[in-house]
């Protein structure tokens, strides 16, 4: 601990006595320092012994000394030294209660005492408390780094906690809570989401404190990594502002904690390489070979059922989205948006429900295979969600992370792993169509086809089929149109779709013959009959 006015009167070789202000000698000295200046506070920084002979002070008046004494105190300054047989044969009784009225300790200094030896006194003891701190620190280093190397991350918030006499947190990318020290932490930091969010948006190292006296307790908020984009942070909850032993430890915390969190892109590039060979060769149906390729790397991501996901920027070309599976050089930098996102929520999920996720980028696309019904796809769609929420708020749309389009597959196995390729592919190209963020390829089996014919070419096509029968029926020579309709609807049962018109049976065989005349084409034809019910539909006709 620093020194304080107590150590110092209970320090031998000093012989100070105490004349006021007894119950507040237990505050720390920052330093000693000798002012005969009438005013010293414009030179104090607060926390100092003042030592004084009053050699320009009228001691023996009370107004003076009041004045005197309340502005030492309001300037910080911990502590009034007084040196007896100078000037003054003892301490005038005017000073003393001044100093009693404002319970700011006086001490009484004896002449064989010199000013010089209580300074020696205060820096020795200042020395020597931060060798303790820096010898402190350093032990807490050697303990964090063994819990390091033995336990992983939990070791070391377990340690780093004992060490501030506080708690410890540690968050992934997402801003989710990792692993908490002591276990009731874990609650705590899960109300500093927000904060953790917020310190993610500052450029890397960044740093946060939350909380203050009105709150439980002071909360720092270390952001971890050294790319642009943090990959973690660390929280440390304490009942006051860490010292020096303490700031020590936290210091190396973070420094551990970022060695075992941020993997080097050494080894990023390497883990890439393999699992860009991995599907590849999914991809090349040789599921034997990739799970050779894998070895464990992946678990059992490649012997259970699995969804592909296929993203890119939406402002992707058409060739960009019909691409080639991904090229043995593929490995494109994942820190920016809006991929850089998905990448993240993607990982950080899977890590937290320890499943095996493969992320393979290539440019402004990423692939990805997950296991179905796991925490990394649904992560996948959370994601989502919140762009397509944020999209229909103006005010809020049209940032970078907003540009994103996805597609995912039904589930499939390895043996299946071009054909579930296909299908995100398929549905990326119909999320672009539509405007959306993310579509799932079993929503499309399961939906109507309908959707589709809002594209530009088939209503092109639907106009360009359909232009000679409106232009008949605009002559005002029959209501061709609305006929092949109803004959349509009716599956070419002439009675039911004449019934529907309100005209007789032979006058709707008559406009038949009319649109087979008109159009060129037979109606005993399927694929004749589907066009035209398809560019009904497309016209907006039926």
């Amino acid at each position: 601990m620093p020194p304080t006015l107590a150590s110092l009167v209970h320090h031998s070789a000093l012989k100070l006595t105490v004349r006021a202000g007894e119950d507040h000698l237990d505050v720390p000295v920052r330093w000693a320092h000798v002012s005969e200046l009438a005013d010293p506070v414009p030179y104090m920084e607060g926390g100092e012994l003042l030592l004084i002979t009053a050699l320009k002070l009228d001691a023996e008046d009370p107004q003076a000394m009041r004045r005197y004494v309340k502005r030492l105190a309001g300037a910080g300054v911990v502590g009034l030294g007084f040196a007896v047989g100078v000037n003054y044969e003892e301490i005038p009784e005017a000073l003393v209660d001044a100093a009693r009225e404002e319970g700011l300790p006086l001490l009484e200094v004896p002449r064989r005492t010199p000013f010089l030896a209580i300074s020696k006194a205060v820096s020795a003891a200042i020395a020597a408390d931060q060798y303790r701190a820096v010898t402190a620190g350093f032990a807490a280093q050697r303990e964090l780094t063994k819990q390091a190397l033995n336990a992983g991350p939990e070791g070391v918030l377990g340690a780093l906690a004992a060490q501030v006499d506080g708690w410890a947190a540690l968050y992934d990318a997402s801003g989710a809570v990792v692993a908490a020290a002591p276990e009731w932490a874990g609650r705590r930091a899960a109300r500093l989401t927000a904060e953790v969010e917020r310190l993610r948006e500052r450029p890397a190292p960044a740093s946060a404190v939350v909380g203050g006296p009105e709150h439980e307790d002071r909360v720092e908020l270390h952001s971890l990594g050294t790319g642009r984009r943090p990959r973690a942070a660390l929280a440390v909850g304490t009942a006051a502002a860490p010292g020096t032993a303490e700031r020590y430890a936290v210091h190396s915390a973070i420094a551990l904690l970022t060695l075992t969190t941020e993997r080097s892109r050494s080894l990023r590039a390497a883990e890439q390489r393999v699992g860009t060979a991995v599907l590849r060769m999914l991809l090349a149906g040789e599921p034997d070979h990739a799970r050779a390729v894998a070895g464990d790397l992946y678990g059992g991501l490649l012997d259970a059922p699995f969804r592909m996901i296929v993203a890119e920027s939406a402002s992707g070309t058409a060739a960009r989205a019909h691409a080639p599976a991904p090229s043995a050089g593929a490995g494109a930098d994942l820190g920016g948006d809006p991929l850089g996102g998905l990448t993240e929520s993607v990982e950080s999920a899977a890590a937290r429900s320890g499943e095996a996720v493969l992320v393979v980028p290539e440019g402004e696309r990423l692939v990805v295979l997950a296991a179905d019904g796991g925490a990394a796809v649904a992560a996948c769609t959370r994601y989502a969600a919140v762009l397509e929420a944020a999209r229909a708020v103006p005010e809020q749309a049209g940032g970078e992370e907003e540009e994103l389009v996805v597609g995912l597959s039904a589930p499939a196995g390895p043996i299946a792993a071009a054909a579930a390729y296909k299908q995100a592919e398929q549905a990326l190209s119909v999320a672009r169509r539509r405007g959306r963020v993310l579509v799932e390829h079993e929503r499309l089996a399961a939906g109507s086809v309908l959707p589709l014919l809002a594209d530009d070419a088939v209503k092109a096509f639907a106009d360009g089929l359909l232009r000679a029968l409106h232009e008949h029926d605009a002559t005002g020579r029959g209501d061709l149109v609305a006929s092949l309709r109803a004959w349509l609807s009716r599956h070419g049962q002439w009675d039911a779709a004449a019934a529907d018109l309100g005209v007789h049976r032979h006058t709707l065989r008559y406009r038949m013959r009319r649109v087979e005349e008109i159009l060129g084409r037979s109606l005993d034809d399927p694929d004749v009959r589907m066009e035209l019910w398809l560019a009904l539909k497309a016209t907006g006709a039926e």
